[in-house]
């Protein structure tokens, strides 16, 4: 399965690529990202995030999202979440959506 690297900006629209999904597990009662013969069980946050990165929202947007619902700093929540989503995209759990050329 050959992924292609991707850099997470504020800019960057997220989300699973067609290989991988957001499922709950309800044997164990967890989240978990499954992709060919890898599995990954986030935490509660990184959930939250994932569910948000959806290929139309921005990082941007999602940051906003969550700084408003959490009266949170913005800065804050923006350096963990491109962080996170950085990890989770060079480990091949994410990709970016691209404009459409048609």
């Amino acid at each position: 399965m050959a992924s292609r690297n991707i850099s997470v900006s504020e800019t960057s629209r997220p989300k699973l690529p067609r290989h991988a999904k957001l499922k709950f597990d309800e044997t164990r009662q967890v989240w978990v990202i499954l992709a060919p013969e890898r599995v990954l069980a986030p935490d509660e946050i990184a959930v939250e995030v994932l569910q948000l990165c959806d290929g139309v929202r921005s990082v941007a947007h999602v940051v906003d999202m969550l700084a408003e619902k959490y009266a949170a700093p913005r800065e804050a929540i923006a350096t963990d979440v491109v962080a996170m989503l950085q990890d989770l995209a060079d480990k091949g759990f994410l990709t970016e959506a691209r404009e459409s050329t048609a």
